[in-house]
C-alpha cells in the first residue's frame, strides 16, 4: 500500500491571513516536495476566519480543504488552548483518495444536510476499484441543529458499512457561533463532509471513562433539548439526589448557565454500554437540559466521571484506531466536557494521546459533540473521545 504523508502546523499570529499562511508553510515543509491531497484547518473564532483560509490556500492552491472552528485544538503534544491559534493538516493521500462535501440549513432540514454533504463528498472522492472501504469524516456547526438527525441522513445515503467519525464545531467557549470550512467557505449553519476511499477497512474508536451511579430509569416527558421527567418524576430531582452540587463541583458556561461537570446521563445501549449525554439544570429547578435530545422512553442512568477515568480510555481508543501499524496521523475528536472534568490536567490527555499513537501524528480539537458511528443509526455522542487513523 502506498504510504500515506502528512505534515502540520500551527500559529498563534494574531493576524489571520498570516497566521493561516504560516500553518500551512510549516506544514507543507513535511510533505517532502508532494502536492496535499486534503488540507484540514482547525481555529479559533477570534479569527477573520475568510481572510485565514485565504492564507492558508495561498500555500496550498486548490486542494479540497475542510475544517472548523473549535473550542481548543492540538497537534501532537502541542496543545492549543481556546481563544488562540490555527492549526493545519496536509494529507498527501497515498493510496486513500479523499473529497470533499458540504451543505447548509441544519437548523430547517438537518437530515437532508447530512445526505446532501455525503452525495457531494463521495462524487468528490471518485473511488476506484482499489478502494473498495471507506469512511466519512463528519464535521458540523456546534449549535446549528439536530446533530443526530444530520447523522441519520449520512447513514441513510452513505451505507451501514461505512463508519462515520468527526466532531461538532467550538467556538471557544463563547457559545455564540460556530463555523465550518470547506475550500474558502465559511459555514454557519450547515457541515462539511470528508469520503475517505480506502484499499482496507478504516475503524471508528471511542469511549469515554463515565460510570453509572443510579438505578436505570425512563425518560417520560422530553421535548428538544428539555428533559422534563425521569421515571415520571421531576428530571432535576432525579439528577439532583445522585450528582453531587457543592460548589466545588460547578462550573458556569459562557451563558451563565451553571454545568455540571462530573455528571451527566448515559443512555443505555441495546449491549449496556451508555451514550453519554451532557446535561445542566435550571436555577429554578426546571427542567434539565441537554447538549443532545433524549427522545422519550429513552432508559438511562446518571453517570460520573473522574480525571483519572477519562485518562484511563486514552490508551484504548488509540490502540483500536490504530489497527494495521503503519498509520501516519491519528484524528481525534475529544469534548469540551472533558477538560472541564479533567480541568488543569487536560494538557495531559494530549501527551497520553501523542504517546499512545507512537510513530504516528495526533491531530484534532475540542468540540461541543462527537461523531462515532459503527453500527445502527446512533453515533452523537457527549463527553466522548473518538478516533480514527490513516
Amino acid at each position: 500500500m502506498r504510504k500515506i504523508r502528512s505534515g502540520t502546523g500551527t500559529s498563534t499570529l494574531d493576524d489571520a491571513a498570516g497566521a493561516g499562511e504560516a500553518a500551512a508553510r510549516a506544514a507543507t515543509a513535511c510533505l517532502e516536495g508532494e502536492a496535499p491531497a486534503l488540507v484540514l484547518v482547525l481555529a479559533s473564532v477570534r479569527y477573520d476566519l475568510p481572510a485565514l483560509l485565504a492564507g492558508v490556500r495561498s500555500v496550498t492552491g486548490t486542494a479540497p480543504l475542510a475544517g472548523a472552528t473549535t473550542a481548543g485544538h492540538f497537534t501532537g503534544a502541542e496543545l492549543t488552548e481556546p481563544g488562540t491559534g490555527v492549526a493545519v493538516l496536509l494529507l498527501s493521500g497515498g493510496a486513500y483518495r479523499f473529497g470533499v462535501g458540504s451543505a447548509s440549513g441544519m437548523a430547517e432540514r438537518p437530515a437532508e444536510v447530512g445526505a446532501e454533504l455525503t452525495r457531494a463528498a463521495r462524487a468528490a472522492a471518485g473511488a476506484g476499484e482499489d478502494q473498495p472501504h471507506a469512511a466519512l469524516l463528519l464535521l458540523t456547526d456546534g449549535l446549528g441543529g439536530d446533530q443526530q438527525a444530520v447523522l441519520t441522513g449520512v447513514h441513510r445515503t452513505a451505507g451501514a458499512t461505512v463508519p462515520v467519525v468527526g466532531g461538532a464545531a467550538g467556538d471557544d467557549r463563547r457559545m455564540q457561533a460556530t463555523s465550518v470550512f470547506h475550500d474558502d467557505q465559511v459555514i454557519t449553519g450547515g457541515a462539511v463532509g470528508v469520503w475517505i476511499a480506502s484499499p482496507r477497512p478504516l475503524t471508528v474508536a471511542s469511549a469515554h471513562g463515565w460510570t453509572p451511579i443510579s438505578l436505570p430509569q425512563m425518560v417520560t416527558r422530553s421535548e428538544g433539548l428539555l428533559i422534563h421527567e425521569i421515571g415520571g418524576r421531576p428530571a432535576t430531582a432525579v439528577y439532583g439526589e445522585h450528582a453531587d452540587l457543592s460548589a466545588g463541583e460547578q462550573l458556569r458556561r459562557a451563558d451563565g448557565r451553571l454545568w455540571q461537570a462530573s455528571y451527566a446521563l448515559g443512555v443505555i445501549e441495546p449491549d449496556g454500554s451508555h451514550l453519554v449525554r451532557g446535561v445542566f439544570p435550571s436555577a429554578d429547578g426546571g427542567p434539565l437540559t441537554s447538549f443532545t435530545p433524549l427522545p422519550p422512553f429513552s432508559a438511562v442512568q446518571v453517570v460520573t466521571a473522574t480525571p483519572q477515568s477519562l485518562l484511563d480510555v486514552v490508551d484504548d481508543v488509540a490502540s483500536r484506531a490504530l489497527v494495521h501499524g503503519d498509520e501516519q496521523v491519528l484524528l481525534v475528536f475529544d469534548c469540551i466536557a472533558r477538560m472541564d472534568v479533567l480541568a488543569g490536567d487536560h494538557p495531559e490527555e494530549v501527551q497520553r494521546l501523542q504517546a499512545a499513537a507512537g510513530g504516528a501524528t495526533t491531530f484534532g480539537f475540542y468540540t461541543y459533540g462527537e461523531f462515532a458511528r459503527t453500527r445502527g443509526l446512533g453515533g452523537v455522542h457527549n463527553a466522548t473521545l473518538t478516533a480514527i487513523a490513516l
